[in-house]
Order: structure tokens, then sequence, then C-alpha cells
């Protein structure tokens, strides 16, 4: 069970995203991205391009092999 403020944080978080245009929302997710490869860089003590290629590789960790994941490298 969630506590009271858990949920009313949830609902105003949700609340703010609603009142977003698009435009703002994409904003907010280009800058959240670049943050979070950032702190990764900043952590691990690596250059953009290691973040970037490490976090990829491991969005795929555990998941059936796709054909058109592998368009990029031929």
């Amino acid at each position: 069970m969630r506590s009271r403020s858990a949920l009313a944080g949830t609902r105003r978080r949700a609340e703010r995203l609603a009142a977003m245009t698009p435009d703002e929302r994409m904003c907010l997710a280009e800058r959240l991205g670049e943050e979070g490869l950032l702190v990764y860089m900043t952590v691990q003590r690596v250059d953009r391009r290691t973040a970037a290629a490490t976090i990829k590789a491991t969005r795929r960790l555990g998941r059936r092999p796709s054909a058109s994941a592998d368009v990029d490298e031929h």
C-alpha cells in the first residue's frame, strides 16, 4: 500500500505533465535524458560515446534478438 503523500506527489506530477504542451514534454524528456547521460558519464568516468554505447547495449539484455534491431549495424 502506498502512502497518501506518495499518491499526492504522483498526482501532482501527472497534473503538471498534463498541463504541458507536447513540445514542452519533448523538451523535458530531452533534458532529463541529457542529465541522465551526464550523470552516468560522471559516475562511470567515461566519455559520451562510451556511455551511450553502454546504455544502448544494456537495453538489449534479456530481450529476444530482432532482425530490425541490426539495421544500424549493416
